[in-house]
Order: structure tokens, then sequence, then C-alpha cells
């Protein structure tokens, strides 16, 4: 099957096709149906061609402002860290998941932002721990949120990390008790040569 083209000058940059002021060749329905009725581009005639600089131009200006925005934007992203409470079996795996959906709203709500659901992570995260979710503002600034995930008062996985920590615990009390241990035994001793020296040393006076 062979597909029409039409030539089309784009009047703002468009994802994955190209940059405003610019005569692309796209598929005839694709200009038809989505960019020229979105007023994204239009038929690249001889008379619309005058007008190619000043959207070209007016375009990288955008750009310039969006490049400072998404520096900035990156850099708050990068710092934030998202917790959440779920509930997980012995494995760490959750009883359900965090979506996506979810992490878009907060992270909306975290930094006053309107990030599209459709540019936050790929799929559902369905395990406790740390997670780090890309965030594609665009294809030069592709920033990480930090999601947190711990596991619900009472949840298995709950009861395990509570008991890991006691044994940690009692670990780290032993630990201590034996440094403290051998601190004192180191002590005895050096008292024990400190007056075994003195005992020699009152010998030999005696001596003399």
């Amino acid at each position: 099957r062979i597909f029409s083209a039409m030539k089309v000058l784009l009047k703002e940059d468009v994802d994955n096709l190209g940059y405003a002021g610019e005569v692309y060749s796209v598929a005839a329905g694709f200009g038809r149906n989505y960019l020229i009725p979105k007023g994204l581009a239009v038929l690249a005639t001889p008379n619309v061609m005058k007008q190619a600089d000043v959207w070209r131009k007016k375009a990288e200006a955008r750009r310039e402002e969006l490049r400072a925005e998404y520096e900035l934007l990156s850099q708050k992203i990068n710092e934030t860290t998202l917790s959440y409470i779920a509930r997980a079996g012995e494995t760490g795996k959750l009883y359900g998941s965090i979506t996506t959906s979810q992490i878009t709203d907060d992270l909306n709500d975290a930094l006053g932002t309107e990030i599209d659901r459709r540019k936050v992570g790929v799929e559902p995260l369905r395990q406790l721990g740390e997670h780090k979710i890309i965030v594609r503002l665009s294809a030069d600034f592709q920033p990480f949120v930090t999601v947190l995930i711990t596991p619900e008062e009472g949840s298995p996985a709950q009861l395990i990390l509570e008991e890991a920590a006691a044994e940690v615990e009692e670990v780290e009390i032993a630990e201590a008790a034996a440094e403290e241990a051998i601190e004192e035994s180191v002590e005895e001793m050096a008292e024990e040569v400190i007056e075994d020296a003195f005992e020699e040393e009152d010998q030999t006076d005696d001596l003399e």
C-alpha cells in the first residue's frame, strides 16, 4: 500500500518530528488530521514560506525559555522524594501497586506543576524500597524523582523488618559489650605491667 505524503511548515516544535519554521514531509493523514487542525503546522506553500523566519525566531526564543524552565524543574525533581506506605508480603511485593498516575499527581502537588502523566515512569511499582522514576520533560531533560515505599504497620513485610532490626540491635549490643570487655582487659593488663615495673624498681633500690 502506498501512503501519500505532504510537505508542511511547522508553526511550533513537535516532539519526534522537528522544529518550528522548518519544512517536513509527513504522511498526508497525519498532516491533515492532526498537525494542521491542531495549529502545529500549515501546508508549505510559497506564500506561507515567507513567514518561516518569523516562526523560526519565535520558536528559538521559546526553546531558550523552556530550556531554562526545564533546567530549574529538573533540579527540583531530582531533589524530590515521594514517600508511600503500602501493605506488602514477606518478600516485599506489594498487595497492589503504586501507579505512575499516583506518582505524577503527587509530584505535581509537591512542585505546583502540570506534568503530563504519560511522561512519568514506565510501569507501576510493585516492590518495597527506593525507586528512581524517570520524568521525560524533553529529549534533553529527563530527571528522576525518588519514590520510597515502606511497609504498612502490621503487614508481613513490616514484621520481618522489625525482626531484622531487633536482630541487628542485638548484634550491636553484643559487639559493644565485647569491645567494652576488651578495653577493660587491656586496662587491667596495663595496670599489672605498671605495678610490676614499680615492684622491680623498688627491689633494685633495696639492693643498692
